[in-house]
């Protein structure tokens, strides 16, 4: 049995029979082990909190009604809305009523959610008060609507069942969820994920970090992604621990929430991070430059003090700094979704929070790598979970190839697309990312960007966008940076590197277009020298918009590529 989850044996045979529970068991053994602890909370329109055993009564009261609704073993059962108690209970009910299921981003338009709802075959969409009335009028189609809101008919909280005395019993290896995503490049597949994918990764994933039920998660990020399902609502409720649902992704809001909630892990996307760390830095920076110039000294002694020493004085040094940015509370910060700028990993680690890396895809349920708090490397997305193989498919000269996983984490396959499957599966089992990277000789993964992005310059050298991107995560006159190859010379195709910048609120506030390109230009030429010769940005464009994002806040550059 896993390390950390000896005391799952006490609950064999009594909630759970597989090798491992599923996702709605681990909610049931945390149940029994903390019951009036709280479970789920959220601040708006006022603070709500269900315990464990509050959440379980109202889990299996809309079990009952769904089974009364028709929804049998193996049916899917479809959910989009942003986050809230009501998705969470709407998650865990479907499980218990033996369904499956598809939960959908929310920014996905009326139409997509119809057409995936037909490929489904979904015969109910459980959907939030914003789409309620729009969904349902393309393909007349029938299905049940149900309510995320008590504005709307049908809502879940208000449906009268007998509840469920258990819940349907569904074994391990059948599919849980299956997630719909475009990612950033995008036709949408639908990846299958079983109850042992989702919870042997959550427990595998501990073996490189430890959680408590002292915890408290924030649902920041979208939960019908991979990465906030597992990372933070699946991982939670394995070890008894609280979830606070962010009401929106703004930050007066977010600072708010992570004061009132008490928060001690916070996990998120580097965008996120960088916004946060910028208004941290500018603060600092406003109160002068001999103030700026000590509190930069002591970061850099706390950093090595905490490297060196294992002794953590940043919470002591800068305690009024992270009270002020709502993060004195925070224990552990989880970058994910894309590689993140040492310099910002760096900073929050020198200001006594623990900040880590990981890596993976919804494919792979989704986390492959994890950063050790105790011997994270800055420059890696993290140490490969016990149990997973990773290779390094046809490495370069330097070591960087395509990076295939292996283990009991990754996908059952793409829903109704077995060519799709077919196409990033190997015989043996291995999935074919499409990411680039190299290992180093302690399994830690360093990722180098998307294989389909590749640039090839005309010295035969290749750039990923990501390396040059990654360079102004800080740059405090950019919201949006986005890289791409263009042909310069078209006898020789080879390609060089333009950035298109969409810039911050400040310049956009208060310089014309021409000023702005001349302080990128600047901002560029300060860059390039940074990096080597091949890898310098030799064109510059300024967007009057910003660029499309995924939920996790990532250009979708499949779009831009359609655009131009």
């Amino acid at each position: 049995m896993y390390r950390t989850f000896a005391f799952l044996e006490e609950f064999r045979g009594k909630i759970f029979n597989g090798d491992v529970p599923t996702v709605l068991e681990l909610l049931l053994v945390s149940e029994a082990r903390f019951g009036n602890k709280s479970c789920f909370t959220s601040f708006t329109p006022e603070k709500t909190v269900l315990t464990f055993s509050q959440a379980k009564n109202k889990i299996f009261e809309f079990a009952g009604a769904l089974i009364d609704k028709g929804v049998k073993k193996g049916d899917l059962v479809a959910l989009t809305g942003k986050n809230s108690i009501e998705w969470a209970v709407s998650y865990l009910a479907i499980i218990a009523a033996g369904g499956v299921v598809v939960p959908l981003d929310y920014q996905f338009c009326e139409t997509e959610i119809e057409n995936i709802i037909v490929f489904t075959d979904a015969k109910i969409l459980i959907v939030d008060e914003e789409k309620y009335d729009a969904i349902g009028k393309t393909h007349g189609k029938e299905f049940i609507k149900l309510s995320l809101s008590k504005e709307k008919p049908n809502y879940i909280f208000d449906m009268k069942a007998k509840p469920l005395e258990k819940p349907v019993l569904t074994a391990p290896d059948e599919l849980a969820a299956i997630l719909f995503t475009s990612g950033t490049t995008g036709n949408p597949k639908g990846v299958m994920l079983t109850h042992s994918n989702l919870v042997k990764d959550c427990l595998l994933a501990q073996m490189n970090l430890n959680i408590f039920h002292t915890d408290v998660f924030y649902a920041i990020l979208p939960l019908h992604h991979s990465y906030t399902m597992l990372a933070v609502f699946i991982e939670a409720m394995s070890v008894g621990a609280e979830v606070v649902f962010a009401s929106k992704l703004v930050v007066t809001q977010m600072l708010l929430e992570l004061k009132e909630g008490k928060v001690t892990m916070l996990l998120g996307v580097p965008m996120l991070f960088n916004r946060v760390l910028k208004g941290i830095l500018k603060g600092v920076r406003a109160k002068g430059i001999i103030v700026y110039g000590i509190i930069r000294f002591l970061l850099v002694i706390s950093g090595v003090i905490k490297k060196v020493f294992g002794k953590n004085l940043g919470k002591k040094l800068f305690k009024s700094v992270l009270e002020k940015a709502s993060l004195y509370s925070v224990r552990i910060c989880i970058s994910g979704g894309g590689p993140l700028s040492p310099s910002t990993f760096k900073i929050y680690n020198q200001l006594g929070i623990d900040f880590v890396q990981g890596y993976g895809l919804t494919e792979t349920s989704p986390i492959a790598a994890l950063n050790p708090v105790e011997n994270f490397k800055i420059k890696s997305v993290g140490k490969i979970i016990p149990g997973i193989e990773v290779k390094i498919v046809n490495p370069d000269a330097d070591g960087r190839g395509e990076i295939a996983i292996r283990g009991p984490i990754v996908m059952k396959g793409y829903y109704k697309n077995e060519e799709a499957t077919k196409a990033v599966m190997s015989e043996d089992g291995f999935f074919f990312t499409g990411d680039v990277g190299y290992l180093d000789s302690e399994n830690y993964l360093y990722l180098t960007g998307r294989k389909k992005n590749l640039i090839v310059t005309g010295g035969g050298k290749n750039v990923f966008p990501e390396e040059v991107e990654d360079k102004f995560q800080l740059c405090e006159n950019v919201e949006q940076v986005f890289i791409r190859g263009y042909i310069k010379d078209k006898k020789s195709l080879a390609e060089e590197i333009e950035a298109m910048f969409y810039p911050s609120e400040e310049l956009r506030n208060k310089c014309t277009k021409e000023e702005i390109y001349e302080i990128m230009k600047k901002d560029v030429a300060e860059i390039n020298h940074k990096m080597p010769p091949y890898m310098w940005i030799t064109k510059i464009g300024i967007l009057d918009a910003p660029l499309e994002m995924t939920s996790t806040k990532k250009v979708k550059r499949f779009k831009v590529a359609r655009e131009e």
